[in-house]
This record gives C-alpha cells, structure tokens and sequence, in this order.
C-alpha cells in the first residue's frame, strides 16, 4: 500500500533556497508547504521549478481543515491540485485537525473529539480530496494541549481508524507523539503500538519548547534526546520509512539540519541492523 521509502529529507524553507541552488545537498527529498505554492506565479515558483530538477518533493499542507464541520474549500482543493499537476510530488500531506469554521481560518492546527461521528465526518473528507487526487493523502497527528469530553477512543485509535476506513496513509510526527504523551499523561509507545505499519508513510522530526508542566510544539530547536529515542522505537517498529526534520523559526545554517539529519540516519540503520540481528 506505502510507495518505498525515498530516504531522509529536509522541510525546503526560503533561508536555505541559495544553498540547494547553489549546488547538491546531501538530501534524498524536500518537503514543501503546498500554501506557500499556491500562488499564480513569482519568486516561490520560479524557486520550486528550479529546486525541483534536483530534488524528489512531497507536498504538506496546514489548511486543508479536514475534520472541520464547514464543506471542504473549492477553491482550495481547486488550487491543490493544480499544484499537484505541475509539482507531481512524491505524495500530498496534511494534518489530522480542524483550522477554522464558518468559513473563517484560525491559521492553528487544532485538535478533534475522538469521537465517531467527527470518524464519519473525517473519512468522507478524505474519500472527497482522494477522489479529487486520484491518490491516497497522508494525514499528520497534531500535537495536543486540551482533551474534549466528548472523545469516546483514545487518540490513536481515532488515528487508526480514520486511516483504515478513509483507505490513507499516515504521516507520523514523531515529535507531537511526544508533546501530546507529556501534556495529557500517557504512554507515547502505546501509541506507536498501535499505528498501522503498512499506512506510515512518512515520519516527521522536530523540536519543541519545554514549559516543565507542558510542552508546545514549536519546531525551533533541535529534536530532544527523548525523541530521537521514540524514533528508533519507530524505526524498529515500521522499518524504512522516509524521514525528515522540520524546523520552522529560529531557523539555522543548513549545514546544523544536515547534522541532525545525519543523526536520523544512524539511528535508523541501527535499528534496521538490530532487527535483522534478531530475525
């Protein structure tokens, strides 16, 4: 059901546009922001077109509001998949959440009740933009700072079952499996327990802001050492699975994100060498 895995990449942001201009990085792929794209042309276009001779891309979204009670957006969906056609990425992405309702857009990922009728709500969304792609989506967990009453099944079951009912792959972050294990008090390794292998796609890694009693997700420092330790339990777990480090503010030289994602590397050919020493 997955495609084989392309490698390790790097979120493509526009401070490190002259380094991967300037010649080959060593990055398998790039992921890019579908919205910073959807525009009718200019620079962040005539960036991606020449960025893209060299690179595989995916594309990952943060407004497709895919569990929102508002109808999908037309217009949206109408420029994605232009988009779609003129990048043909590796695969289209986007997050597990609502952004916004009564037709007004929050700019936040926010969480959903796990509940079965925001399930339903869901998997006919997805089914609509599939259907549209002529492709399966990945959909990204959020992290996590609040719980509604109304949630019947923990999170990853809802995460499950949205994947297996909408027929989509996963994107699993990682770094929210943290975040949203510490806020709320579980076990962020019942959670990898129970994600589909065959559906994970993709793993995102990223850093985040320790408050002491909660964590917000911040992508603006380094992946802490207790994620890097989830992520060679994934690797264990799912085995290849492409890999990339996001980081969107305090954004460092390109050679620092390279180093980590060196580090993501190892950690992931260690976990293939264990698994093949215990077969």
């Amino acid at each position: 059901m997955k495609t084989p895995s392309p490698g390790f990449g790097l979120g493509l942001r526009p401070d490190h546009y002259a380094d991967f201009l300037d010649c080959r990085q060593p990055v398998d792929w790039l992921e890019l922001i579908s919205e910073n794209y959807m525009v009718p042309g200019g620079k962040p276009l005539a960036m991606l077109d020449a960025i893209r001779a060299d690179y595989p891309v995916a594309l990952h979204g943060v407004s497709l509001s895919i569990g929102s009670t508002d109808p999908l957006d037309r217009a949206y969906l109408a420029q994605l998949k232009q988009l779609h056609r003129r990048v043909e990425p590796l695969w289209v992405s986007d997050h597990l959440c609502w952004t916004g309702v009564a037709g007004k857009n929050s700019h936040d990922l926010l969480p959903l009740p796990y509940s079965e009728e925001a399930l339903k709500l869901v998997v006919a969304h997805v089914r609509q933009v599939q259907d549209l792609l002529g492709e399966r989506i990945l959909l990204e967990n959020v992290s996590s700072y609040l719980e509604f009453a109304d949630s019947v099944m923990p999170e990853w079951d809802f995460v499950r079952a949205v994947a297996e009912e909408a027929d989509c792959l996963l994107l699993l972050d990682v770094n929210n499996i943290y975040v949203s294990s510490v806020n709320h008090g579980y076990d962020a390794r019942d959670y990898l327990r129970a994600m589909p292998a065959n559906r994970v796609q993709q793993i995102h890694l990223a850093g985040h802001h320790d408050h002491g009693d909660y964590i917000v997700d911040t992508h603006d420092h380094p992946v802490c050492e207790a994620v890097w330790a989830l992520y060679a339990d994934a690797c264990r777990q799912f085995g290849e699975v492409a890999a990339m480090i996001e980081r969107d503010d305090h954004i460092p030289p390109l050679a620092e994100l390279l180093a980590e994602l060196d580090r993501a590397r190892a950690i992931a050919a260690r976990a293939a060498s264990e698994t093949r020493a215990v077969a």
